[in-house]
């Protein structure tokens, strides 16, 4: 019995049987006072680790409880395969045997998902390279990468996990991924419907069993948020036709044994459809009834619309905000009379108490300075809670274009029911950028594009921009540095260096180019939320480069005035933008009125240009679109209007179906030299372009183009105006806005030159 209590030893292959032993044998260890404690066994955990996670300390008394618990202690940290305890004498050894660390973790078989996707999902289930090998987990990170196949319809994506032993008890992980074929949608069945036939119903649906656009959409491939947006969908078409009882009794979605094909079930009860009898107020409204009735979207003798009726409360919550109450409780109340298929609504409202904003807390913004989203707010702190400055000042912040994600919450302050605190949650994106590009248009052939940008310099809110744009007949060397805020109150300040080149008339190979280096300085001055005047002043010098067929007139202007012109242009404009969107608006409005005048230097000279677009949304989807354009210049002082100054017509941008820039006077060389009078009407029909649903970033429209361009002293008559009409169709690309259309000129003259089929990456409407 001494030897043994002298040196006892506890093996343990696994933590349920070390567990399990070191309760069965207890009874065979002598308790004694421990002089000291070894580790042995350790290669990267640090002994203190262990000593840490141990019960028993050199000097107290070492027991079979105190034993397993040790044991218990240490397999909880998860770092070994195998424990065991040593007793010598009165010194406790403890012998470990580390887990084997992970190496790395490799993909084969992977074409859906990249290699960075897959081992970022991992890493968030909590295996990566470094980390403890543990066979459960790499059971787990299978599942995961099934999920994420899952997701995008890969139904019958199998994962097979190798593990390979290597050197300092490390392993390789190789998950060997067989993707198989996403699973499409076969067909959709809707059960239950009266009212409206099955493929209206389904029209509404962005999942379909596929058509001829299927590869771009992936609508064919099923995807459970989809479908349940698209359930979503189908309850609120009925809800906004008076179907007040309807619900999706189940959906069963039934996939094929090969795990390739799917198809859905979607079983509804329509009920009955009810009319609003009658609609009243109950509560308090500020004894500002008139107001509020105002606002109400529901109509007495109509089938009930519950899109009417959310639009109601919010209209009711966001007017009681403007009035400072933050936290007005407004509820629509039906009445439903199901003898008679009626229901009358009450909308029942408390505003509660007014509120003041005490603090607006900013969060997340590591590199933006706090001012910079500050200086956007319209809501201040210690004033009344106004939901229509806040909501503004949300909008401003989101334009700055510096963030990913953006909110605006509303919490209470303890013990101060008139207070509440606004809480702006922000994730930031990377606003530097460098792009390198190429591009090809009708006019200009192939060009390239090189752009250094940074929108947020140092987290102050300031741009900085380089611009070149190389092409066969423009190219263009910018730099531009804007200051938002130059002055507290929001004035603008930007500084333009620019080098161009240029050679408007672009037929019969000649070789003559206009160079114009400058520079300008320019002010910015918001007068309202959407409206700012600009003010500035640009110093330049235009030089004609005289070549092989040069226009007539060029030559003309250059030996009357010489080859070097210089000119001091002013700079007066104003722009307003209403728009949602600046890339593929559905409504709004767009105005920019600009003026230059030449009084100092060699040109001299005024010119302006007015552009006015409207968006009128038809649907959600479709669009009425109109761009109107004019132009104006003039000589001053008895001198011509520069040449280098004209105005131009023809091609995108412009009436379609014509040439670029051929539209307007010709000099006796047969030249195109511009003119002093620009008129453009456009007007298009834009919807989505079939097979895409409700993409927006790929559209089909239709259009109708009128325009004319007359030179200087030349009388303006109808026998100037040119027409087209065409269908194209425009697409966010990742090199920018690309349009393509094909146009019929509707009225030629001789000596029009046509080009039905143009398109152009960049350009606008």
């Amino acid at each position: 019995m001494k030897s043994i209590a002298q040196r006892f030893r506890l093996r343990t292959l696994t933590s349920l049987v070390s567990l399990a032993l070191a309760s069965q044998l207890a009874w065979a260890v002598d308790p004694f006072t421990i002089q000291d404690i070894r580790v042995e066994g350790l290669q990267r955990v640090e002994p203190g680790t262990v000593f840490a996670s141990l019960p028993v300390r050199v000097g107290d008394t070492y027991n079979d409880d105190k034993g397993a618990a040790a044991i218990r202690a240490l397999f909880g940290l998860g770092l070994f395969t195998d424990v065991r305890l040593d007793v010598t004498g009165d010194v406790l050894v403890v012998v470990v045997q580390e887990r084997p660390t992970v190496a790395s973790v490799e993909f084969a078989g992977n074409k859906e998902f990249s290699n960075e996707i897959l081992q970022g999902s991992l890493r968030d289930a909590g295996l990566a390279a470094g980390r403890a090998y543990d066979r459960a987990l790499i059971d787990r990170a299978e599942q995961e990468i099934k999920r994420q196949y899952i997701n995008r319809s890969l139904y019958g994506a199998e994962v097979v996990s190798t593990v390979t032993p290597m050197e300092r008890n490390q392993v390789r992980l190789t998950f060997n991924i067989t993707e198989g074929r996403p699973a499409r949608i076969k067909d959709i069945d809707i059960i239950g419907n009266r009212a409206f036939s099955t493929s209206s119903l389904k029209d509404l649906f962005s999942l379909n069993s596929g058509n001829w656009m299927s590869w771009y959409t992936k609508s064919d491939q099923y995807s459970r948020a989809k479908l349940n947006a698209d359930l979503e969908a189908l309850r609120s078409h009925y809800l906004a036709r008076g179907y007040l009882d309807f619900k999706i009794d189940s959906t069963q979605v039934a996939m094929s044994p090969d795990k390739e094909s799917i198809t859905l079930t979607i079983n509804v009860s329509e009920g009955d459809r009810f009319v609003v009898s009658s609609v009243k107020l109950d509560g308090n409204y500020l004894d500002k009834d008139d107001e509020f009735k105002s606002l109400v979207a529901i109509q007495a003798g109509e089938p009930y619309n519950a899109d009417q009726v959310a639009a109601t409360t919010k209209a009711f919550s966001d007017h009681f905000s403007n009035y400072g109450f933050a936290f007005a409780n407004v509820e629509a109340v039906p009445e439903v009379d199901r003898a008679n298929d009626r229901v009358a609504i009450t909308l029942r409202s408390e505003p509660g108490r007014r509120a003041y904003v005490r603090r607006i807390n900013l969060q997340g913004n590591t590199r933006t300075r706090d001012e910079v989203i500050r200086r956007e707010f319209r809501q201040y702190e210690s004033s009344w809670y106004d939901g229509e400055k806040i909501k503004l000042s949300r909008d401003r912040v989101d334009r700055l274009g510096y963030f990913t994600e953006l909110s605006v919450s509303t919490s209470e302050v303890p013990a101060a029911p008139d207070q509440v605190d606004l809480n702006v949650e922000i994730k930031e994106k990377p606003t530097g950028n460098i792009s390198l590009g190429a591009g090809y248009s009708t006019a200009e052939k192939l060009s390239f594009t090189f752009g250094l940008a940074q929108e947020n310099v140092f987290g102050s809110g300031n741009r900085l921009d380089l611009q070149l744009n190389t092409g066969k007949y423009n190219r263009t060397a910018v730099i531009s540095t804007t200051n938002p805020y130059f002055t507290s109150n929001g004035v603008s300040r930007t500084v333009d260096l620019y080098y161009r080149t240029q050679k408007p008339y672009q037929d019969q190979g000649g070789n003559y180019t206009l160079v114009t280096m400058g520079a300008g300085l320019k002010f910015g001055v918001p007068v309202t939320e959407l409206d700012t005047i600009y003010l500035g002043m640009n110093a330049e010098s235009t030089h004609i480069k005289t070549g092989t067929n040069i226009p007539a007139s060029y030559l003309a202007y250059a030996e009357k005035f010489g080859y070097t012109s210089s000119a001091f242009p002013f700079t007066l404009g104003w722009s307003r933008d209403s728009r949602d969107s600046a890339l593929v608006p559905n409504s709004g409005r767009y105005q920019r009125l600009m003026g230059e005048l030449g009084v100092l230097g060699d040109a001299r000279y005024a010119k302006a240009s007015y552009q006015y677009q409207q968006y009128i949304p038809l649907s959600k989807q479709h669009t009425l679109a109109f761009n109107g354009e004019l132009g104006w210049g003039k000589g001053l002082n008895g001198r011509p209007f520069p040449v280098f100054k004209s105005f131009y017509s023809g091609g995108l941008g412009s009436v379609r179906g014509y040439d670029q820039g051929t539209l307007g006077p010709r000099d006796v060389t047969g030249a195109f030299i511009g003119g002093t009078r620009k008129f453009t009407l456009n007007s298009e029909f834009i919807m989505p372009f079939p097979g895409t649903g409700t993409d927006r970033t790929l559209r089909l429209f239709g259009f109708v183009d009128v325009g004319a361009l007359y030179g200087d002293g030349q009388a303006i008559t109808s026998d100037g105006l040119r027409y087209s009409a065409g269908v194209g169709f425009s697409w966010i690309s990742p090199l920018g806005p690309l349009r393509f259309a094909i146009a019929e000129p509707l009225r030629k003259r001789p000596g029009d030159r046509i080009q039905r089929l143009q398109f152009q990456i960049g350009t606008s409407f």
